[in-house]
């Protein structure tokens, strides 16, 4: 049995953050199940052949987060490594936000603005990404009139967050050490 979050197990910890998620999905709105992950590189009208890189390229992630989000493989391990962790929130968020920076139409941008707020940014969000309160304050003004630029502190903050957090435990990982063997 799980006690006090400071004694708390490694695995009650993630048993709590799969239980969030897992309530999470069960509290949405139908109209709002859309699945706001979208390939990184969308305008390909089918999705690229994920060739396997190099173990040269594969070690240039390492120091690059953007290198390693820019390559399809490395993004779909990337994402692979994330899930097995409960911890995808923040790469979908960043992903998310890519694809709305995408968006054209004045409706479909407060539409998709709505619904990134929704899921990852308000209070107890199904994929709540974990940003300070200024940032969060900032965020939401700028949804009042939508631009491409709405999300850009609170996506700079994930991508330093996944940066400085994610990706060394991802270079660390079997994923990542079989890609460079």
């Amino acid at each position: 049995m799980c006690k006090g979050l400071a004694a708390l197990p490694h695995s009650c910890l993630e048993r709590a953050k799969e239980i969030k998620i897992k309530l999470g999905i069960l509290l949405q709105k139908p109209d709002s199940a859309v699945d706001l992950v979208i390939p990184y590189n969308e305008k390909q009208e089918k999705p690229a052949k994920t060739q396997k890189p190099s173990p040269d390229e594969a070690l240039q992630w390492r120091d690059s987060l953007d290198k390693l989000l820019q390559n399809n493989y490395g993004l779909a391990s990337f994402k692979s490594f994330l899930k097995s962790e409960f911890s995808e929130e923040n790469l979908e968020f960043w992903i998310a936000c890519e694809d709305y920076k995408k968006t054209k139409s004045p409706a479909k941008m407060a539409e998709k603005a709505k619904k990134i707020y929704e899921e990852f940014i308000q209070t107890e969000a199904p994929k709540e990404v974990n940003i300070d309160h200024f940032t969060k304050d900032i965020t939401m003004k700028n949804l009042v009139e939508p631009s491409l630029s709405s999300f850009d502190m609170a996506q700079k903050r994930i991508h330093a967050l996944m940066e400085k957090d994610s990706l060394p435990r991802f270079v660390r990982s079997e994923f990542y050490l079989e890609l460079i063997e």
